[in-house]
């Protein structure tokens, strides 16, 4: 009682690696096989060495249409900037920053609502990734933290499920029992201020090609 949930969406987020790893990216996973790790870290090690930006190379995660802020499911994916000069690990960093993107564009919508965002928790497949909560930090100007368990939503439900069966009295309660800090980002100030430049072109793709994804719907 007295309490909302506000969510926003990205439809292809974490998706939108798998995509490309298990497509364009396939030696990332023949790789981890022979060495007998995550294919993951492998793209995260090559990511780490791009700079921020992905030497001008812009993604629009849309490749399941989109429900936040533009409920279009027309709309698809782009890789915006495509140069001779972009490999894949640009491309992998572009995807990762074009996910972020969209994420903040749902940030944008929380900042209208008068929400002040002081603090994020990463959770899931895309927590993991150090790299990417870096970008997550550098985008939102806030912390990126994450928690020591790593069942995300299965573990909101047993949350919920053991305050609705009586084990615990509220939801808060049951939070500070389960929930334990583990790591954290700061955002880095110049790294910010480009992300600003380019969420703004970002959202211009957006609005330049929303006509185009119709009259490719209607192809």
């Amino acid at each position: 009682p007295g309490c909302w949930h506000v969510m926003g969406v990205t439809q292809a987020a974490g998706l939108s690696l798998r995509w490309f790893r298990d497509n364009l990216a396939e030696g990332y996973k023949d790789k981890a096989v022979r060495l007998g790790c995550d294919s993951y870290d492998l793209i995260n090690q090559d990511v780490e060495k791009v700079p921020i930006g992905s030497r001008r190379l812009i993604y629009l995660p849309y490749l399941m249409g989109e429900r936040t802020p533009h409920l279009n499911p027309n709309c698809r994916g782009v890789f915006f900037g495509l140069s001779a000069i972009h490999t894949k690990a640009d491309m992998l960093r572009a995807v990762m920053e074009g996910v972020s993107y969209s994420l903040l564009d749902c940030f944008d919508i929380l900042r209208e609502m008068k929400v002040n965002v002081k603090e994020m928790m990463a959770c899931g497949g895309g927590g993991k990734s150090r790299v990417w909560r870096q970008m997550l930090a550098d985008m939102y100007g806030c912390e990126v933290k994450t928690i020591k368990a790593q069942e995300g939503p299965a573990l909101g439900v047993a949350i919920l499920a053991g305050v609705g069966a009586g084990i615990f009295p509220d939801v808060q309660t049951a939070c500070k029992e389960f929930i334990e800090q583990d790591t954290w980002c700061q955002p880095d100030a110049a790294a910010h201020s480009y992300y600003e430049k380019g969420h703004a072109l970002y959202q211009k793709l957006y609005q330049k090609l929303k006509d185009c994804y119709e009259d490719l719907t209607a192809l």
